[in-house]
């Protein structure tokens, strides 16, 4: 948030090379303070649900609906009660469905590494809006006194510089891909209240979409773990059976 130029002292060079434009009849979208705080669409999860569909098209028919869940477009994991039932519904042998099953793995850790990144960048934009609303709520309060304020504005990294900001009705909020726009202090603080609410409730999305792909991760791997034991086991069968003509001759 910065004030408008009636501060005596510069803002920095980043504010002063970049557009800056009397707020339009309808607000850009893009930005760490007005940005909407929703979560983008990601092909990462299109590709998956395309390549997840196509891979177990043989066996959609054949899942119970307990099963069959999805999330957002992420597809549930099915839980594989009869090893045996599933190779047969499925046309799978054994190395077919470990890889079929390695493969979807690796994407569902795919799409979690995606939904861990928008995590970490929506936790660093809700404390970024909450500072710029106690700025805003600063110079509300400090209209009509009088009185001017001294604030530490940083330059650059690491560097800083004081200004003395004196009443002002509007401040000028960055929206991103160098743009800065001027709103009244009570429209940026509608704004920015809007994009707190938006961020926190995209925050929670992400965090059950997080928690419903550990759910399928955890569930994948016991698969896995079923698939190859029985495997193991049905080779012991063989093998005593293999070997018992042997014992009786």
């Amino acid at each position: 948030v910065y004030p408008p130029s009636k501060s005596k002292a510069p803002l920095p060079s980043s504010a002063a090379h970049s557009s800056h434009q009397r707020r339009p009849e309808k607000p850009l979208r893009s930005s760490p303070c007005g940005s909407s705080g929703e979560i983008p669409s990601s092909d990462l999860i299109s590709r998956f649900v395309k390549q997840s569909n196509m891979a177990a098209a043989s066996s959609s028919s054949t899942e119970s609906p307990k099963t069959t869940t999805e999330r957002r477009g992420i597809p549930g994991a099915q839980f594989v009660e009869d090893v045996e039932t599933y190779l047969t519904q499925t046309g799978f042998d054994v190395n077919s469905a470990l890889a079929f099953l390695q493969e979807r793995l690796q994407q569902y850790k795919l799409v979690e590494m995606k939904l861990l990144a928008q995590q970490r960048d929506l936790q660093a934009k809700i404390p970024d809006i909450e500072k710029c609303l106690d700025v805003v709520a600063t110079l509300e309060a400090k209209k009509g006194t009088g009185e001017a304020l001294i604030a530490d504005f940083e330059v650059s990294e690491g560097i800083y510089s004081r200004a003395c900001i004196e009443d002002n009705d509007s401040v000028c909020l960055w929206l991103g891909a160098n743009v800065m726009l001027e709103y009244s202090c009570e429209e940026a603080t509608l704004l920015l209240k809007k994009n707190l609410e938006n961020a926190k409730a995209s925050l929670e999305v992400l965090i059950a979409d997080l928690q419903f792909l550990r759910d399928q991760v955890t569930v994948t791997q016991v698969t896995i773990a079923r698939v190859y034991n029985w495997d193991v086991h049905q080779r012991r069968i063989r093998q005593i059976a293999a070997s018992s003509p042997s014992k009786d001759s």
